[in-house]
């Protein structure tokens, strides 16, 4: 099992900037796939940004440009860096990872809210 932890959620203005945390534990050699979705009321979860073992990175359209995912792997962390935030990105924030026998995330994190203020 993989055990995730977020950090750095919050409140912010609109142009300003947040970046989430995501620690994992347990049997992270299973890990092939780290990313960051998020969920807006009443809308469904979406995918903002993935990360791969080999650092290769992908972005959802809305985000790219703005958000940065990266990882330290000796703090089995990684993190989504997030400038220029607007109104929209208001959401719960979830990290996930997934292992190499997956399509899917089997692993997700508590999440933690994002408000960006107009």
């Amino acid at each position: 099992q993989v055990q995730l932890v977020e950090f750095g959620g919050g409140l912010v203005q609109a142009g300003g900037s947040l970046r989430l945390s995501c620690a994992a534990s347990g049997s992270i050699f299973r890990i092939n796939a780290m990313g960051w979705h998020r969920q807006a009321p009443g809308k469904q979860r979406e995918l903002v940004a993935t990360i791969t073992s080999t650092s290769s990175t992908n972005y959802a359209d809305s985000v790219r440009g703005r958000f940065t995912i990266s990882r330290d792997n000796a703090k089995n962390t990684f993190y989504l860096q997030m400038n220029s935030l607007k109104p929209e990105d208001t959401a719960v924030y979830y990290c996930a990872a997934k292992d190499r026998d997956s399509l899917y995330p089997n692993y997700w994190g508590q999440g933690t809210q994002v408000t960006v203020s107009s």
